[in-house]
């Protein structure tokens, strides 16, 4: 006798989880600790100041009094740089019934602005950019933050080299000494594991739970004050960045937003688009270890 069974069955029904799996990064801790402002211009600027450097000061009783020079500030200015994103769907793809999204329209935007946010990140502090202002036929590139500070030590002797503790301490004794309060040591993820290995030196001790091995640095103390450690999946590689968060500005020039364009056939298109910046009001604070390997 034979028995009837789901290989032979027709007409199953389908069983598609309604969740869609993603795990690409979307974290931008650069963009979710500083602050933002507006402009008006495509390119903005700032003056920034300092104080002289101390010195013996004494005058005689009676004395006539003498004038000294009068240094005048300093102009920065950055650009705001174009960022953004297109996609089309047909019309059948909005309304065909589909699992994990309402519509394949606010999918696909959800998406976007996801890629759309990493790249601004990328563009602050991923790469080396100096500002470019662009014209007609080649677009307008923000200056990077890495070309605004100025306060820099380097990995070492080598074309590149290793993170090491001793360089975080000189570079945050010289912020120190600037005037400048970082309160941020932000790294690429290779370089968390060389920070988790600092609390392995020689003399230092660490909690021991039996149950949980904990390999993290968190916060650094070091004489100069605290560093809250923040992994950065789009830092740029050759460098270490201690920042000052209260330094530092994203500039909106157009906020981020979803245009529907002319449409040509059986298809929406939707450019999203903004136009955006950063800024460092003053280049002499914070400061950044460079040529890491």
């Amino acid at each position: 006798m034979a028995t009837y069974t789901t290989y032979t069955s027709v007409g199953q029904a389908e069983d598609v989880s309604s969740l869609i799996a993603m795990i690409s990064p979307t974290a931008t801790p650069f963009q979710s600790m500083v602050k933002n402002e507006k402009t008006s211009a495509r390119t903005f600027e700032w003056m920034e100041d300092a104080l002289r450097a101390s010195a013996d000061n004494k005058k005689v009783e009676g004395a006539d009094a003498s004038t000294i020079t009068i240094s005048p500030t300093t102009l920065r200015s950055n650009t705001c740089q174009i960022i953004a994103e297109a996609f089309a769907v047909s019309g059948t793809a909005d309304a065909v019934k589909t699992h994990g999204r309402a519509t394949e329209t606010a999918y696909q935007l959800s998406k976007t602005l996801k890629v759309i946010k990493n790249d601004y990140e990328r563009a602050m502090i991923g790469v080396s950019n100096a500002l470019a202002a662009g014209n007609a036929s080649t677009a307008r590139e923000m200056a990077s933050i890495d070309q605004q500070i100025s306060t820099t030590v380097d990995a070492g002797s080598n074309s590149t080299d290793a993170l090491t503790e001793a360089k975080l301490l000189t570079l945050h004794q010289t912020c120190y000494t600037n005037g400048s309060e970082p309160s941020v040591f932000m790294i690429k993820p290779a370089d968390a594991t060389i920070v988790a290995g600092f609390a392995t030196a020689t003399g230092r001790n660490r909690e021991i739970d039996a149950k949980t091995l904990t390999n993290v640095i968190d916060v650094i103390l070091t004489p100069f004050g605290e560093l809250r450690t923040v992994i950065n999946r789009q830092n740029l590689s050759t460098h270490g960045y201690l920042i000052d968060p209260s330094m530092f500005k994203t500039v909106t020039l157009r906020p981020f937003a979803r245009t529907l364009l002319a449409k040509n056939g059986d298809a929406d298109t939707h450019n999203v688009v903004g136009e955006v910046s950063v800024k460092h009001s003053s280049f002499a604070d914070s400061g950044m270890i460079t040529g890491l390997s």
